[in-house]
């Protein structure tokens, strides 16, 4: 059984830890999962402190921290310093990543798909029916594609990773932005839903010419078919740490109002276009939940950037950590 694997079975399997042990609860986004749970596996074992995290999707997190039920949530899709105003919540970003779009044609390998994002955008507003339709093989000279329907697939949960991928198709697409539009859950006007990066990873492992959108662990995970998407900067990028790493180092922290930032379609030749930060919300009236919460953070931002390497997240930079840690501070001193 791999790496990946045993860690998603982890958090189901805990043994129960000693009565003074710290027992941390959150619950979110299925996008950071394979990375949050490496980093309670490694924190637990060092410090016996349990961290119980709950992959259900970026909107069940947001609503399980807003009702007091966890002691943070997790979310892809950032919210607003207004909405963080209103919910009384705090929010910061912990690890980026990249979500990717993945194919089962046969025969077809690894990132050998050439993408454009209005292409991707009209797939999935269900105007390309068709692997051989004129816009893509335009893409990809020379490439032997099917008379085939594309069966598309989306994510059914409210999502963050859904967030991020119509925010991407979103600004690339107008027709895409009028119809569909950007956030957790939309209406998709074909396809078919799947729970998790890990139920559209599965559906499309098994749905023969199919095609969905995942978080790049999931994907190697699933041995699924990557592709390559052409960026911003009219560049064909492969999806990868590298990718990731090139798209992040155009954010702008310093200029995030309450962390609230979007890594998508970033400029510079080598970013990949669906990149994107994944958040943590804790409750500004939760002292314990606070103290808990930073604390096991603090650690993974000590220790876990191997792990989140490994997992082929992007950790984050030097300095986006020490604001983040003097926002912390102000947070619990409040």
């Amino acid at each position: 059984m791999s790496k990946f694997a045993l860690l998603l079975m982890f958090l189901g399997l805990i043994v129960p830890t000693p009565a003074l042990a710290a027992e941390v609860t959150g619950a979110g986004a299925s996008f950071p999962y394979p990375v949050y749970s490496a980093w309670a596996m490694s924190y637990q074992k060092e410090t016996e402190n349990r961290v119980n995290y709950q992959s259900i999707g970026s909107g069940g997190g947001i609503k399980q921290v807003t009702e007091g039920t966890v002691d943070f949530g997790a979310t892809d899709d950032p919210l607003t310093t207004e909405t963080l105003t209103k919910d009384n919540l705090i929010q910061f970003p912990a690890v980026v990543g990249g979500v990717v779009v993945v194919v089962n044609i046969q025969g077809l390998a690894a990132d050998q798909l050439i993408l454009g994002g209005e292409v991707i955008a009209d797939i999935y507003r269900g105007q390309i029916t068709k692997w051989n339709d004129p816009s893509i093989a335009a893409l990809n000279p020379g490439l032997s594609l099917p008379d085939a329907t594309i069966s598309v697939v989306y994510r059914s949960d409210s999502s963050g990773t859904s967030a991020i991928f119509t925010t991407y198709l979103s600004g690339v697409s107008a027709k895409f932005k009028a119809q569909i539009g950007a956030g957790k859950s939309v209406n998709w006007p074909v396809g078919i839903g799947a729970k998790g990066n890990d139920g559209v990873s599965a559906n499309v492992k098994k749905i023969q010419n199919s095609i969905g959108y995942t978080e790049y662990a999931y994907a190697l995970q699933s041995s699924l078919t990557t592709t390559q998407i052409i960026n911003l900067e009219g560049k064909k990028i492969k999806p990868s740490a590298s990718s990731f790493t090139a798209a992040a180092g155009q954010a702008q922290w310093d200029q995030a109002k309450g962390y609230y930032l979007w890594l998508v379609n970033t400029p510079g030749s080598e970013s990949w276009p669906i990149a994107a930060a994944t958040y943590i919300l804790i409750k500004k009236d939760n002292s314990e939940a606070l103290t808990k919460v930073t604390g096991f953070f603090d650690w993974c931002f000590n220790n876990g950037d191997k792990e989140a390497e490994s997992l082929h997240y992007v950790p984050l930079p030097a300095a986006l950590k020490a604001d983040i840690r003097d926002y912390w501070k102000k947070a619990i001193v409040k």
